[in-house]
């Protein structure tokens, strides 16, 4: 068939398997027939539980170096964003069935945190915020990231004797220590001393399903209105401008429709796993300007369980506005029965690599759920409810300009 053909060529596999049939129960195809305007996924989707079962159990039979660690070895703008360096690495591995997963292994342990002098641009990325951010995902019902599993990975056997690619296969090395390491191949800060290591070649990893390609899919880059200045010293206008919403809504697609809704969902999202990261986000272009933000790369979350960084919080605490939907779930999460921290720590508990998060990561999540309904709470105290909060297809009347008056 025509979707098989191009399933062939779009995943280029190079496996003796390479002449199997695809199998239309395939839980990879199954995965990506389901997306809808609605999510990635539907709820108690059981596709998504086989495909989580698929990565953590198949064999891999091919493993290559990610779009963006190829981009890396030639040219970068680096005047967007600042580009990830040899303590950045991530992995594409393939299934039999078609399955591709992006594997990123452990490079900090769980109950370490990020240094409060690091930039968020220069920050780890960490395997076990993937998989929480999946859980988190799911559990706010955004269903915006894709399924995401932590796997011990053999690195010899799973990525060092399963790749073709030379430049993959030259940056592996025994440590002193008898352990299997390897780095990544970039323009700089890529030695030794970055290395991933096995333990002497298990490794953990997380496991992120690919989504379909773009010439199945197509999906579109857009710019985050409130991205944020990627040098040391630079401030966006939104971080000075508190009217800076204003200037948004004048905005197509952001002027009507439920762009900016989505937005905020997304801000959300990112304020309770702490991720400062969001300089763009990704859509399907077949759902049109009104489909759902996905929500990818999200290693940079759950650093600091200790600070709650408000600003990120700025698309709601300035526009002032909520789907109503949104604001259900989290008062839901914030009842002692249904409480966020107790249903993730049960969510995460499916995980292979249990315990995902340590307890003051789960905790964090109860008292940033807090500061959320607080900056709601003060925008209904201003604008009253029926300015901010909105049903999920109607878009809402703006505030009046005097929305200044708001902070974080």
């Amino acid at each position: 068939s025509r979707r098989h053909k191009l399933y062939r060529e779009e995943l280029n596999l190079t496996s003796p398997a390479a002449l199997l049939p695809l199998r239309p129960e395939a839980s990879w195809l199954q995965f990506h027939l389901g997306i809808t305007r609605d999510g990635l996924y539907p709820r108690s989707s059981p596709t998504v539980n086989r495909l989580l079962r698929d990565m953590q159990d198949l064999t891999t039979v091919s493993a290559d170096y990610s779009q963006d660690e190829k981009a890396l070895l030639g040219a970068c703008d680096c005047s967007q964003i600042v580009k990830p360096s040899g303590v950045h690495l991530k992995l594409v591995l393939r299934f039999q069935d078609f399955g591709k997963a992006m594997f990123k292994p452990m490079r900090q342990k769980r109950e370490e945190e990020t240094p409060e002098d690091f930039f968020y641009f220069v920050d780890f990325q960490r395997h076990n915020a993937e998989i929480a951010a999946f859980h988190l995902d799911r559990i706010l019902d955004f269903r915006r990231v894709p399924p995401t599993v932590g796997r011990l990975i053999n690195v010899t056997k799973e990525i060092l004797e399963v790749t073709k690619n030379e430049i993959l296969q030259s940056v592996f090395f025994v440590s002193p220590a008898s352990n299997i390491c390897f780095f990544a191949k970039c323009p700089y800060m890529c030695k030794t001393e970055y290395a991933v290591c096995g333990n002497p070649h298990l490794l953990e990893g997380s496991l992120s399903a690919f989504l379909p390609s773009l010439n199945l899919a197509p999906r579109l880059s857009i710019p985050n209105p409130w991205i944020r200045s990627y040098s040391f010293d630079g401030k966006e206008e939104w971080e000075v401008n508190p009217l800076y919403c204003n200037t948004v809504r004048e905005i197509y697609p952001y002027s009507n429709g439920n762009r900016l809704l989505n937005i905020v969902d997304m801000a959300i999202f990112d304020f309770l796993i702490g991720n400062m990261d969001r300089h763009h986000y990704e859509m399907f272009t077949k759902f049109g300007d009104d489909g759902f933000l996905l929500h990818l790369d999200n290693a940079r979350g759950f650093g600091r369980h200790s600070h709650d960084e408000t600003s990120i919080l700025a698309p709601l605490s300035q526009c002032c506005i909520i789907k109503r939907t949104t604001l259900l779930r989290l008062q839901l999460l914030a009842e002692p029965e249904y409480r966020l921290s107790d249903v993730m720590r049960e969510s995460l508990l499916q995980d292979p690599l249990a315990p995902v998060l340590t307890e003051p990561h789960l905790l964090a999540l109860d008292r940033r759920l807090q500061l959320i309904l607080k900056a709601v709470k003060k925008c209904v105290d201003t604008y009253g409810e029926a300015k901010v909060v909105t049903n999920d297809t109607t878009p809402p009347e703006a505030p009046a300009p005097d929305r200044a008056k708001l902070t974080t």
